[in-house]
């Protein structure tokens, strides 16, 4: 996309923002293949393959690249182009259909190989396809391995990658860099044992282990709040900020996942990642630097500092819930045991809370709460940093509630930032009321944030290791709710289920956190 198309204005008036003037396009990532393990899949077709297709719609894709789906189904390479037109067709916005001489060079790239995971001549195949796409398609010996496949053959085609030769090295003609997709790990051993695996075969710069989360717009923009106002940064500590609530909430059930999520629940599947990695984000001192690695080690250092509670303490800091039936947008709705593929007699929380108290020097006595959960009242992801009240009242009538400032990050579905403050209302007494201001990044800046997944696999192509995990936190983060896993496994809950669907959540949610935001 032109610089000039990247300032024109939301309305289509032609007019310039003032807000996205003088920003040119996105870096165009390096030449190369992307391999996607499982290309057959939900994921690829909703998330992976529409994302590939607006990099090249934006002109940050390269002339010289190359998808090669590989997987169980059965397609020859003319019909996977069909059956990737067919799904782009449904899941790509309107402006980014696939049509016209961007479709027809986006389709001669596209191929397919009909594999076995475990098979050594389907490796050999796909090194015979990527050796073509060097010759020509120009993708310069670069691979990108995508495994968006169950995590249980993960460890599969890792070791099939080193075996073929597929797997970089010194003397290869260009890199090789694959992306795990989450979950990484069942528990703190499998994760142990994974990464093992993948130690083996590549070099930590060569490894992007995917958190969609990190892709989010607003989520990127934490550190920016944080580190480009002065404003917010002399007063990111204890002692101004009263308590830190973390929200990842949804609407939905399990949907067709119900085999998977009775063996996950919502700490492994929400919390572990996706809800720390917010955390780090609130939480990490500035960084000395912009690049990866800086970034990366103080958002170790934050997980590093929390200390996870004991067995005997999960019962005082964390809270669990079960859906059962009720309504959503008037709409009933099932229970979770009533849900495909859910046992019957389940014990999985599809609610998760936690607090967490980080012991350095910034946050020492600053309690951090931890929430996601699913059939909630509402869809929202947020931070909501509240902080002390005002030392001394002198202003305001005496029946006047002054409540605490709150920052709130908004993540979605609204994306943005809102502001808690006292003001006076308007007339002779001294009356006072909280308002809010509110920032949105759509209306403000004037266009619509890319999804996640775009900005994280044009990320990979470029190199660029900032918005994915590294493995010191992702262990880390298993050592954190480890304790909180082992009671819950090993605990039969027999008030499940506790919460009907539409509502807050659990009871006991409350009395962990009696000042939860209200969903």
């Amino acid at each position: 996309m032109s610089e000039a198309l990247a300032t024109v204005s939301a309305n289509g008036d032609g007019a310039v923002n003032p807000l996205r003037a003088g920003i040119a396009s996105d870096r165009i990532t390096d030449p190369c293949t992307i391999v996607f393990f499982g290309a057959s899949g939900d994921l690829f077709k909703r998330m992976l393959l529409p994302a590939m297709y607006a990099l090249r719609v934006r002109g940050i894709l390269p002339n010289d690249f190359a998808i090669v789906g590989f997987s169980r189904s059965k397609y020859d390479d003319d019909a996977f182009r069909a059956y990737s037109k067919e799904q782009l067709d449904e899941f790509c916005p309107p402006d980014q259909r696939p049509q016209g001489a961007i479709w027809e060079d986006f389709e001669r790239r596209i191929s397919y190989i009909t594999a076995d995971f475990d098979n050594t001549k389907s490796y050999a195949a796909l090194k015979k396809r990527l050796e073509q796409n060097d010759t020509e398609l120009g993708t310069k010996g670069n691979r990108l391995f995508y495994l968006s496949t169950p995590p249980s053959v993960f460890p599969t085609i890792i070791e099939h990658l080193k075996h073929a030769g597929l797997n970089g090295g010194e003397h290869a003609e260009g890199w090789a860099r694959i992306i795990i997709e989450k979950p990484f790990g069942t528990d703190l051993a499998s994760a142990r044992a994974l990464q093992q695996t993948v130690d083996r075969v590549f070099r930590e710069s060569e490894v992007y282990r995917i958190d969609h989360y990190l892709g989010k717009e607003p989520v990127q923009d934490i550190m920016a709040l944080r580190f480009a106002n002065t404003i917010f940064e002399p007063v990111w500590n204890r002692n101004y900020v009263e308590s830190v609530q973390i929200t990842a909430a949804e609407q939905l059930g399990v949907e067709l996942r119900g085999g998977y999520y009775d063996n996950a629940g919502a700490l492994r599947d929400m919390i572990q990642n996706h809800v720390m990695n917010l955390l780090a984000l609130v939480a990490m001192e500035a960084p000395s630097g912009p690049d990866a690695d800086a970034i990366r080690s103080e958002k170790f250092k934050v997980f590093s500092a929390i200390m996870p509670p004991t067995h005997d303490e999960v019962g005082s800091m964390s809270a669990r819930g079960q859906y059962g039936a009720g309504q959503i947008n008037g709409k009933p709705v099932q229970s979770y045991r009533d849900e495909p593929d859910v046992d019957p007699n389940s014990n999985t929380e599809t609610f998760a809370a936690v607090k967490l108290h980080i012991d350095n020097w910034r946050w020492a006595g600053v309690p951090f709460y931890l929430r996601s959960g699913k059939r909630l009242a509402k869809k929202v992801s947020e931070i909501a940093v509240t902080f002390k009240p005002i030392p001394h009242r002198i202003y305001g009538e005496r029946t006047d509630t002054i409540e605490n400032n709150v920052l709130v990050m908004k993540i979605q579905p609204e994306e943005g930032v809102a502001m808690r403050f006292s003001a006076k209302v308007p007339g002779p007494k001294s009356h006072i009321r909280s308002v809010f201001m509110d920032f949105n990044y759509g209306t403000g800046f004037g266009v619509q944030s890319p999804p996640a997944y775009e900005r994280l696999i044009g990320d990979a192509m470029r190199g660029d290791q900032t918005l994915f995990t590294r493995w010191d936190a992702v262990e880390r983060a298993w050592e954190i709710v480890s304790p909180v896993l082992d009671v819950w496994e090993n605990t039969k809950d027999f008030g499940f289920p506790n919460y009907p669907a539409g509502t807050q959540g659990p009871a006991s949610a409350r009395e962990l956190f009696a000042e939860w935001r209200p969903l």
